[in-house]
């Protein structure tokens, strides 16, 4: 019988860190183009906009992404670098 590896909660964490981050990305920085570019509001440019906020508030949600991906690649590869290679 061989055993499984256990994964920890954290595994799972970082996870969603890149997913969230990705999504906040092209959501954010996707909605400020496109609102630009094609005088159109889609996903949380529209959003944003039925709540009478700033059109830069996009760029924030983009940014919010980016600072989220920075996070779970600085875990990643702090992770990789405390793991001893076999």
């Amino acid at each position: 019988m061989t055993k499984q590896p256990k994964r920890s909660n954290s595994s799972s964490s970082k996870g969603l860190l890149w997913l969230f981050g990705a999504i906040l990305v092209v959501q954010g920085f996707g909605s400020a183009i496109t609102e630009a570019g094609w005088d159109t509001t889609f996903g949380v440019s529209a959003l944003l906009r039925a709540a009478h906020l700033p059109e830069w508030t996009t760029l924030l949600v983009g940014l919010a992404g980016v600072v989220l991906l920075g996070m779970a690649a600085r875990s990643h590869y702090a992770r990789r670098r405390a793991t001893p290679r076999t």
